[in-house]
């Protein structure tokens, strides 16, 4: 009885899952680079953090996952610390040095400080009213 009103969390994609060439795309010269934009075409939020939504590895990954699901929005997530490769290159792939990282519809927004500036002056959610981004439901 007390399921039904369980949100139903999207499993985080496991960074050594990712696809490394979609069908019809030619792969560039970084294969991670290849890797790392698969993920974030795979969803309209994506956050590249150590540890998953349900289990953050680290106080600046749980912060912006706080972030978010107070702004009600679904999200991606890729657990950089299962993949060295993903760790280090989502850094240079983004040019920021930290993690965690979050895209909105392929745009890279920032991290911790960042998004939790914007949650706190109501720039986020203007952001994902903007880009459309899909919200849980109730």
């Amino acid at each position: 009885m007390f399921g039904l009103f369980k949100r139903k969390e999207k499993q985080p994609l496991s960074a050594a899952s990712l696809p490394i060439e979609q069908e019809g795309q030619t792969m560039s010269d970084n294969p991670v680079n290849d890797r790392i934009q698969a993920a974030i075409d795979s969803s309209d939020v994506m956050l590249f953090m150590k540890g998953t939504p349900m289990f953050p590895q680290c106080g600046f990954s749980a912060a912006t996952v706080q972030a978010l699901a107070m702004a009600g929005v679904k999200f991606g997530s890729v657990n950089v610390l299962e993949d060295m490769e993903i760790r280090e290159g989502i850094k240079s792939f983004s040019n920021w040095p930290t993690i965690p990282q979050l895209y909105v519809k392929g745009e890279f927004v920032g991290g911790c400080d960042i998004v939790r500036e914007m949650h706190e002056n109501g720039e986020l959610q203007e952001l994902f009213d903007e880009k459309g981004v899909e919200r849980e439901t109730a």
